[in-house]
């Protein structure tokens, strides 16, 4: 039975990292599914990588898209050893000026970071087994509301919240979730999102091949939330322990 992964966000940053290093974490692959908009990447990427690639074209935005995955699935039937949502996006500055200049920009954030990961991940899970991993791409915002970022935060609570959940129920199968939280990484991230309004951030900005690296360690290990770098781990205690009005008013 052919064994695969499936990457979402695949043609930059932190998705096209993951598939440039898979084949060390899983050395069955047969192949690796790549998902993302901008298909010449995504061709650049095959000739890369060391594993053979399925290139899917197209806006995980649209249903329609997502359905081309789900319905290949069901016809080839492959063991899906890993899957990875790497796909997301932010913007930076407050909800009213985002939305005055632009009123897709943030429902597209929601469709992006939460429901697309979300029909994705249910589009996989027939195909899971025993040993079989998630590693979803969460972030450090998801530890505390963030002004002037408020609907990324808030998304990625969501994928924290729902990975965290998804890792319990699927725990009895031998299967295993990870959520990845990092704070800034050197990605074209932020090429979209613009800079980190905050200097507290740009001091922990991490370079993408170590946060994949900690990732697949720990997702190797069946950790169910992966914080690379000291200060984002500090970060993470402190939303836990601080009330979230001080944090705001720190980070703005």
């Amino acid at each position: 039975m052919k064994r695969i992964a499936v990457v979402t966000g695949a043609s930059s940053g932190m998705g096209r990292e993951f598939v440039m290093r898979l084949n060390t974490f899983c050395p069955d692959l047969n192949e690796i599914w790549v998902l993302a908009r901008r298909r010449e990447r995504l061709e650049q990427l095959a000739v890369q990588c060391p594993v053979p690639v399925r290139i899917f074209a197209g806006d995980l935005t649209k249903k329609k898209f997502r359905r081309v995955l789900e319905n290949t699935l069901r016809e080839e039937q492959p063991v899906v050893r890993i899957l990875i949502n790497a796909a997301g996006f932010g913007k930076t500055g407050p909800v009213a000026e985002i939305a005055a200049a632009d009123r897709k920009v943030q429902t597209d954030m929601i469709d992006v970071n939460c429901r697309a990961l979300t029909d994705i991940t249910e589009s996989c899970l027939p195909f899971l087994r025993r040993g079989s991993r998630i590693i979803n791409l969460a972030s450090a915002a998801a530890f505390c509301p963030q002004p002037s970022f408020a609907v990324y935060a808030a998304t990625k609570a969501y994928v924290l919240s729902f990975s965290r959940a998804l890792n319990i129920e699927l725990k009895g199968q031998g299967i295993f979730v990870t959520a990845v939280c990092p704070g800034p990484v050197k990605t074209e991230f932020f090429r979209v999102s613009g800079s980190p309004s905050s200097s507290v951030k740009k001091q922990f900005a991490a370079e993408a091949p170590a946060v994949v690296r900690k990732a697949l360690r720990d997702s190797l290990r069946k950790k169910d939330l992966s914080v690379y770098g000291a200060g984002i781990k500090l970060a993470g205690l402190g939303a836990k322990l601080l009330p979230h009005r001080l944090i705001m008013r720190m980070f703005c």
